[in-house]
């Protein structure tokens, strides 16, 4: 019987530090991916670095927090975001920076090799 509290206490310590290590993920951003700063209108407009864009039918946004956003959830203030492109020009995935990866430097655009 003394062992279950020493055995909750274990289970316990072990979750968390396995919530405590999630924390730790540092999102992996394509190599396409560009910085701007982008302000929500009405679904699909939007602003992005002061030009009105469209997000692409099925485009997805993820927020601070690594989890899905929809669109019309959107708080309508500026946000700092990586976005990829389609190949119509529509935005197709935007990710709402955190504050920790507002300060490490913009992605280089990717270069386009023409053979």
């Amino acid at each position: 019987m003394p062992l279950m509290p020493l055995f909750r206490l274990v289970i316990c310590c072990a979750l968390a530090f396995a919530t405590w290590s999630a924390h730790a993920f540092e999102r992996p951003f394509p190599p396409s991916a560009k910085r701007g700063v982008m302000t929500p209108g009405m679904y699909p407009e939007i602003t992005l670095d002061s030009k009105a864009r469209r997000l692409s039918a099925g485009s997805r946004i993820w927020n601070r927090d690594n989890l899905i956003q929809m669109p019309a959830s959107l708080p309508s203030t500026q946000m700092t975001v990586h976005y990829t492109e389609d190949i119509e020009g529509n935005i197709d995935r935007v990710w709402i920076l955190t504050d920790e990866e507002i300060k490490k430097p913009a992605p280089k655009p990717a270069t386009e090799t023409t053979e």
